[in-house]
């Protein structure tokens, strides 16, 4: 496998090794030594699968206090998925990183604790499958509103289909009381 460092510390993009001929193909999704080797978590506790319209747009989610990590794939159509960095205290508070996801180029994203989540289906109804290093909390999560203008995410669909409680988030702004705090990774 392949692990792409982004601009924004923890968040990574994994190109698995993929083996196919005329039968079909074969990869590893997930194994724990090389991701471990590779710095990403070895212990994820629940997975998640998820199938949303063309046109929708799920987030921007995160949970205090109980943080999760995500490993994202889409096993079929393609998402555009982003992380957004909202640790208080960060160099790259505000700054965010998005990917294309897609059944064909069997990509996946790392989106540590610490940052919000987001992604939107461009085209095609699409599944995707994630792993956790929490469980989900319903009761701690919150939320960044889509299209917040101090973020500025080229999002690939202007107007998506959105929950109601997606579409009632707020913007980020540095004095929120609900965002992580920055830690350095070197301490």
């Amino acid at each position: 496998m392949n692990v792409v460092r982004t601009e924004l510390e923890g968040v990574v993009i994994i190109d698995p090794r993929v083996f196919g001929d005329a039968r079909g193909f074969f990869f590893e999704s997930y194994r724990a030594d090389r991701y471990a080797a590779a710095g990403l978590p070895a212990c994820f506790v629940q997975d998640n699968h998820s199938c949303s319209a063309a046109g929708t747009l799920r987030g921007l989610h995160y949970q205090l206090p109980h943080p999760q990590g995500k490993l994202i794939r889409v096993v079929r159509g393609s998402i555009f998925d982003v992380a957004v960095d909202i640790r208080k205290g960060s160099p790259t508070f505000g700054r965010w990183v998005g990917v294309v996801l897609s059944a064909e180029n069997k990509r996946q994203l790392y989106v540590p604790p610490g940052f919000a989540h987001g992604f939107c289906v461009p085209a095609e109804a699409s599944e995707m499958e994630y792993k956790c290093t929490d469980f989900y909390a319903p009761e701690h999560e919150h939320g960044i509103v889509w299209n917040d203008p101090t973020i500025g995410i080229a999002w690939p669909v202007a107007q998506p289909l959105l929950s109601e409680k997606d579409s009632a988030f707020g913007p980020l702004t540095p004095d929120r009381p609900d965002l992580p705090t920055y830690e350095r990774a070197d301490r």
